[in-house]
């Protein structure tokens, strides 16, 4: 993991509302039909160096609340027919974990390292719980961004 200060980024796609509780069960989770819709209906053009983004916002409290997530991508061409959302990755300092592997295992392994790390009795920084966001460099590569103090 990483300490990294991020630009502002414009994402676009599609969101839900959602909470870790409903997500870890997997006849209820939303994640995995939002992204089927994510791929269904955006073309992401890796060669002209496109990339996806998840990105969990709007949280109402902390891991045990609600937030939102949007399954995007950082391209212009979005066709017109498409109900497509559009948010701001906040400028800011984030930690980041990162991992190869395959898919899904690497968003699995990504995410349970943010939590075992943020659970700890004295973590070296503190969670905003503002905007988070996974970052795909590769089909075989995952980022957690986590913003921190």
């Amino acid at each position: 993991m990483e300490i990294r200060n991020v630009s502002e980024k414009i994402i676009k796609g599609f969101s839900i509302r959602t909470d870790n509780e409903t997500e870890m069960n997997p006849d209820k989770g939303r994640i995995p039909t939002l992204w089927k819709m994510f791929d269904e209906n955006i073309e992401v053009n890796y060669q002209g160096g496109e990339r996806v983004f998840g990105v969990y916002f709007n949280y109402e409290s902390d891991h045990n609340g609600k937030f939102d997530v949007l399954a995007g991508f950082d391209g212009r061409a979005v066709p017109p027919e498409k109900k497509i959302e559009q948010i701001a990755i906040p400028r800011g300092k984030y930690i980041v974990f990162t991992h190869r592997g395959d898919m899904p295992q690497i968003a699995i392994d990504a995410w349970t390292e943010v939590w075992q790390y943020f659970s700890n009795s004295n973590p070296e920084h503190e969670r905003l719980y503002t905007t988070d966001f996974e970052y795909y460099p590769s089909e075989h590569q995952i980022e957690v961004h986590i913003a921190v103090k």
